[in-house]
């Protein structure tokens, strides 16, 4: 029979493929990691992984004891949580993070929502940008985020889309298209488009700077922004343009930047995200109350 942390310690490294990463998720020490994951290895007569100077992967017999036991470990996990949610109801503390000022508003009612329920359980919410929502949930240093969705990532899951923006284009006020009463996507070969840091998921970062327009016309890459305001600076020093959701135009104001609608383009859409092996109890009570905001928005 396996012990539990033989079991955290083997799903979490079949995941992540990265000693450091995984002992920095279950908060012991990388070497704890390796003899863990030796002694499983000793008990089952076979390598699990494969392990060179440059990277970590599953064998084919770990990737079928993976297969195998991340589904059941998962429900058993979740439902020893719900048993204890029910004996004793929701406590202890939920770290939400949030990107944008309109997801920090809503997560305010979202967290007055839940707080009204769940008196004995603290919400911590904290502002990331966005290159830092993925890394804070895979390392635990947060373990819900309001941000952009879809997510296509194997190891995060999201929620429903709690609200959305209209797409527009932030442009310098000085471009000619910061004239325009319109744009759409053929406009994007017009200059440059401000890419994303590559700690955001591909799909993101796909939809926010694409290399062509639906017509085929390439679109030049402009530099990366580590920061909102700093894409605003690069936006006014003429450095690109970059999609954003309508509610920048409430919150970030600036005479050098042009905000202008596409006429074309799908809304922005928000949601919160949450790592798959940290669905707990607390995780889906606040889900519960954000989608009810959202429906009452």
């Amino acid at each position: 029979m396996l012990e539990k942390h033989e079991l955290d310690a083997f799903l979490t490294l079949a995941e992540e493929l990265h000693f450091g990463r995984t002992a920095r998720r279950l908060r012991v020490s990388a070497a704890r990691v390796s003899q863990t994951i030796q002694k499983l290895e000793r008990r089952v007569g076979v390598p699990l992984f494969n392990r060179t100077s440059r990277r970590v992967e599953l064998t084919e017999v770990g990737r079928r004891l993976r297969d195998e036991i991340a589904p059941a470990w998962q429900s058993i996990t979740t439902a020893v949580e719900t048993a204890i949610a029910t004996g004793k109801g929701i406590t202890g503390t939920l770290r939400v993070a949030f990107v944008s000022a309109a997801a920090g508003q809503f997560l305010v009612r979202a967290t007055q929502r839940f707080r009204a329920r769940h008196p004995d359980c603290e919400v911590r919410i904290r502002e990331a940008q966005i290159g830092e929502l993925l890394p804070w949930l895979r390392d635990g240093d947060t373990d819900l985020a309001l941000g952009p969705v879809p997510v296509h990532s194997p190891d995060v899951d999201s929620g429903p889309v709690l609200f959305s923006d209209a797409r527009m284009l932030a442009v310098p006020a000085a471009h000619p298209l910061a004239r325009k009463e319109s744009v759409d996507a053929e406009d994007l070969a017009a200059l440059p488009l401000l890419q994303l840091p590559d700690t955001v998921d591909e799909h993101t970062r796909t939809d926010r700077s694409s290399s062509r327009t639906p017509g085929g016309r390439p679109i030049q890459p402009g530099p990366v922004g580590a920061t909102f305001n700093e894409m605003l600076t690069l936006i006014s020093a003429g450095e690109g343009a970059f999609p954003v959701g309508a509610q920048v135009k409430k919150y970030y104001v600036r005479p050098d930047v042009a905000y202008v609608p596409f006429r074309d383009a799908p809304p922005v859409d928000w949601g919160l995200l949450w790592r798959k092996d940290n669905a707990t109890a607390r995780v889906r009570a606040f889900n519960e109350a954000a989608a009810e905001t959202g429906a009452t928005a």
